[in-house]
């Protein structure tokens, strides 16, 4: 079965300061009665709720709390280089992605949910950026990174600086181009 999702639903949108709807929410136009009957047919089915969800918690104390200093500083530019090119404030994902903008998606198997536009997360192996290949030029520019490695859709890399950080601006650049352009506004 195909699992590449097909998007649905609004463009990318932002919370405003006291907003604590989700995008998902605010575009909803389902009953409660129903989305209740919708989860309980995706638990009947096996599906697991999604974990990764916007959460209240501070992004800046994320970062400052994470102990290795090098990683601290690649998330710090990390988030500097994701904000200007997303043009949204960071959120954070469940305890640990800290992400940009917010899409839904539904795959053919009838999951679905919602998930950052782009989004890093510093691991202890690696610092794992999420969002950043689903667009047509990303071999070309994965070839010129660096020092990278890739899984299912993630792009990993141990330290920022084994990566030329202009390509790594283009990749979110393109793949927030192309992601946009699947959910115009």
């Amino acid at each position: 079965m195909d699992e590449n999702p097909t998007y649905q639903a609004s463009g990318i949108t932002s919370e405003l300061p006291g907003d604590s709807t989700t995008n998902r929410q605010r575009t909803a136009v389902a009953s409660p009665q129903s989305m209740l009957a919708s989860r309980e047919e995706e638990e009947a089915a096996g599906m697991a709720e999604n974990k990764t969800k916007p959460t209240r918690l501070s992004v800046a104390a994320f970062i400052d709390a994470l102990t290795d200093p090098a990683r601290r500083t690649d998330a710090k530019a990390l988030l500097k280089l994701m904000q200007s090119a997303a043009g949204e404030k960071p959120k954070m994902w469940g305890p640990s992605i800290i992400g940009f903008g917010s899409y839904h998606y539904k795959y053919e198997s009838g999951r679905e949910g919602d998930m950052p536009v782009i989004a890093f997360s510093p691991r202890k192996a690696a610092t794992v950026l999420y969002g950043m290949t689903g667009f047509s030029e990303a071999a070309a520019l994965l070839a010129k990174l660096g020092k990278h490695t890739t899984g299912k859709g993630c792009l990993y890399i141990k330290k920022l600086a084994d990566v030329d950080q202009h390509v790594l601006e283009a990749m979110m650049v393109k793949s927030l181009a192309t992601k946009r352009a699947r959910r115009p506004s």
